[in-house]
């Protein structure tokens, strides 16, 4: 290990803070410019944007015969962006969920997830399978697009309609004095110079960092694939990490998850995608083979890690600083076990048994039981909605035709 490399691993955080910074200003001016919401711009721009390091790496892996390396990088790098990114966003402020991303993302989500973990039995993901992630990830893009248009032309028709009554009236008065009082959206070229320098920052700080990462690392002699699901992952998802971190305290939260969730997709769909049609520099058939380890273990935990995000969403469409604690506390066990496992340490089989019969089961039944929870308190409001419009009808006096 050297000084060199640390200095890369400290330098690679500066860059990478301050491209997130101009990166998701530059990109919610463009949303403001554009008439899109926040949640479409963070799932279609900013999470393919914050994925490119992901894709540089899992390239440059392949092309150097080191297909372990950009498999690890993703499972990890999604395992990440589910637990870490989600989680520390959380601590700093409570996370608003949208019901169109547990109705339509998340699901995608763990579909591509499970497809991924189908296409990997056979220990091989093929140029042919490289094209059915792509194929899918393509068709997601398309749909997000196209309703966040259509939300965004609903929203403008909804806004323009006349008023009727005085309620309406007045609605309409303190509406436009919102919007007299918001900042004006920053001009088209400087929100898009920002959003390119924001990319670019992001690319080299990651770059940096994880060179200086895989640098120390490789001083201590780990695997490519422990050195993908650990330094390289938690290296390449600091884009998102520092990106959500700075959208929560700017006070746009609806850019975290959908961030998360699709970069999530592009992770799947493009980054393991894309160097499945690469020509491997290694004797053997097109495409990348897939460890025994990520099937038995690592893409299993990955869907779980993407999973466990709809019913703590669920939970009042609002992910609570205690979840996010919740969430930060499994990577790092889920991290630790990692460790344990590439070193074949002692106490790999006390932490496996406690995180086994233990933690797990007490966070299912926690789960359940919030669920259960939130399940019926929406069944008493709608109860309670339906008994007041009952009272409500039976007040009103009686028409002229039931006037005896």
């Amino acid at each position: 290990m050297e000084l060199l490399d640390v200095a890369r691993v400290v330098g690679g955080l500066v860059v990478l803070v301050v491209g997130g910074e101009l990166l998701v200003s530059g990109a919610s001016a463009l949303a403001r410019r554009m008439g899109m919401s926040t949640l479409i711009v963070g799932m279609t721009i900013v999470a393919v944007a914050t994925s490119a390091p992901e894709l540089a790496v899992s390239v440059d892996a392949v092309l150097t015969g080191q297909p372990e390396l950009a498999l690890g990088n993703v499972v990890g790098s999604n395992t990440a962006n589910a637990l870490l990114v989600v989680g520390l966003a959380a601590v700093v402020g409570p996370l608003a969920v949208q019901r169109r991303l547990l109705k339509l993302d998340v699901p995608f989500m763990v579909f591509l997830g499970v497809l991924l973990l189908v296409l990997s039995l056979d220990g091989h993901l093929s140029p042919l399978d490289g094209l059915i992630l792509i194929g899918c990830f393509l068709a997601h893009l398309a749909v997000t697009v196209v309703l966040g248009r259509r939300e965004s032309r609903a929203a403008k028709t909804q806004a323009a309609a006349p008023a009727a009554g005085e309620a309406d009236s007045e609605a309409a008065a303190e509406a436009a004095m919102e919007a007299e009082a918001q900042e004006p959206p920053m001009a088209t070229g400087p929100a898009l110079l920002r959003l390119v320098i924001g990319i670019g920052g992001l690319i080299l700080g990651a770059n940096v960092l994880v060179t200086g990462a895989v640098g120390i690392a490789a001083a201590f002699g780990v695997s490519g694939l422990v050195i993908g699901l650990t330094i390289v992952a938690i290296g390449t998802s600091l884009p998102e990490i520092v990106s959500s971190i700075v959208a929560v305290r700017r006070g746009e939260p609806e850019l975290v998850l959908g961030n998360v969730i699709g970069s999530n997709i592009a992770n799947i769909g493009l980054v393991l995608g894309i160097p499945t049609l690469l020509p491997s520099p290694l004797d053997g058939p097109a495409g990348m083979p897939v460890p025994a380890a990520v099937v038995a273990l690592d893409a299993p935990l990955m869907i779980v890690a993407m999973l466990a995000l709809a019913p703590v969403a669920f939970t009042g469409y609002v992910i609570a600083r205690w979840e996010g604690l919740c969430f930060v506390a499994l990577y790092g066990a889920y991290l630790a076990y990692v460790v344990l496992a590439a070193a074949d340490h002692d106490a790999l089989e006390g932490f496996t048994l406690v995180m086994v019969w233990f933690v797990a089961p007490l966070l299912l039944v926690i789960v359940v039981g919030l669920v259960a929870y939130e399940a019926g308190l929406r069944q008493a409001r709608r109860e309670l909605t339906r008994e007041r419009d009952r009272r409500a009808t039976a007040d009103e006096p009686p028409g002229p035709s039931q006037t005896p």
